[in-house]
């Protein structure tokens, strides 16, 4: 019996001492006088040219390892699955070097989910897309240096629909992928489970890791895997290509629409954003 007086008080105070934090104003020029934030536009910048460098310094060295007119065995080198490492690994190392500094976002979906979300404002959203596609470009560029004799035969990292696949079909597997690693974001950071689940330790940038491996392993083989539309698009400035400019609208628009599903989900549905809503105004009639 006192155990389970203690288990309804400890709920009770759970669920009175959370509280859900404001969302963030659409326009905050107060943003641009602080200086902690053009401290996070640098980090977002600077991970992004380290996602970029070691995505696609992977995927180059593992195209010249498995290139049979180099005599090598097709078989050989880290692989899909090594490629899948390599994306999803830095990104968990990233965010969780970042999450503190700029929310770790790396990705201009994720950021645009989380904006749609009013987790962030309008001129920080802007700032960070643009220094997350300037960091892939320099990130690019880099690898490029590296790997001149290789870059331009092996493709230099860049996502383009393949062979046997069709536009549409590149476009739904972006939309989806977008979709898992931005509800991931959003589970994730949940600050509702943070308060409610706090005695489990839960290492937000592991989730975000695991889910960018897993929609590598499905969509590699369809176009490359884009679901950052800064990856996509830092590749294809440097490789600049017809097909790559081609395709390019695919890992924009796919992963805009698929961190707005998500968006939606998690506020709306998961978190009952709008009965809450409708309940406030029912509740103040005259406001």
């Amino acid at each position: 019996m006192g155990k389970e007086v203690d288990v309804a008080e400890q709920g009770e105070f759970s669920a009175r001492d959370y509280h859900d934090p404001p969302p963030a104003p659409l326009i905050d020029a107060e943003e641009l006088t602080k200086w902690s934030f053009f401290r996070a536009i640098i980090a977002e910048f600077i991970a992004s040219v380290l996602f970029l460098y070691i995505g696609v310094q992977t995927v180059i060295g593992y195209e010249s390892q498995s290139d049979p007119a180099n005599g090598a065995d097709p078989c050989s080198g880290v692989g899909l699955l090594g490629i899948a490492w390599a994306f999803g690994g830095m990104i968990f190392v990233l965010v969780y070097c970042t999450a503190g500094i700029s929310g770790g976002h790396i990705n201009p979906a994720v950021t645009f989910g989380l904006f749609l979300a009013r987790k962030v404002s309008l001129i920080r959203a802007v700032l960070y897309m643009v220094a997350q596609c300037l960091g892939a470009i320099c990130g690019v560029g880099l690898a490029k240096a590296f790997q001149k004799s290789h870059y331009v035969r092996y493709g230099g990292g860049a996502n383009q629909v393949a062979t046997g696949y069709s536009n549409g079909v590149a476009l739904a597997a972006e939309i989806i992928g977008t979709f898992v690693l931005v509800y991931t974001v959003f589970s994730a950071t949940d600050p509702k489970r943070s308060a409610r689940d706090s005695h489990v330790p839960v290492l937000a940038p592991l989730p975000i890791g695991f889910a960018v491996f897993m929609v590598h392993l499905a969509t590699i083989p369809i176009d490359g895997t884009g679901i950052n539309p800064a990856r996509s698009f830092g590749a294809a400035v440097i490789y600049n290509k017809d097909k790559t400019w081609d395709d390019h609208w695919i890992f924009w628009v796919g992963p805009f629409i698929g961190a707005a599903i998500a968006a939606f989900y998690h506020q709306y549905i998961l978190r009952a954003g709008a009965i809450k809503a409708l309940s406030s105004f029912r509740s103040n009639p005259r406001s």
